[in-house]
């Protein structure tokens, strides 16, 4: 789906039933410019791999933990988790009712490597 000049609203209920493209583990919601908006509920393992941009995760609802690299953050519906581009990371022990947004903003290697 792209983003409409006019705006865009997208509801969690509408999110839940959207399905990931072919190839894709996560449903795009919006596309404009450097922000791509995506939402994720996988199902028993989370198979993603590092990402080239950085990425917030805003939990829409369920529980779990996010592993970065060693470190983990336990996490909750209404929270938001933060990974730097290339970062390994997954998510582990998550509810069955897990669900997220996730936002891909920047440039290639993240906002660290860009001078900003």
């Amino acid at each position: 789906m792209s983003a409409q000049e006019q705006g865009a609203h997208i509801t969690l209920a509408q999110a839940l039933r959207a399905n990931p493209a072919p190839g894709n583990l996560a449903a795009e919601m919006i596309r404009r410019g450097t922000v791509e908006l995506e939402f994720y509920s996988p199902h028993l393992t989370d198979l993603q791999q590092p990402h080239s941009r950085d990425e917030l995760y805003v939990i829409a609802r369920g529980t779990g933990v996010l592993v970065v690299e060693s470190e983990r953050f336990s996490f909750k519906g209404g929270d938001v988790l933060f990974v730097p581009a290339y970062a390994d990371h997954r998510f582990v022990e998550f509810s069955e009712d897990f669900g997220t947004w996730v936002l891909f903003y920047g440039p290639e290697g993240g906002e660290a490597n860009s001078g900003h």
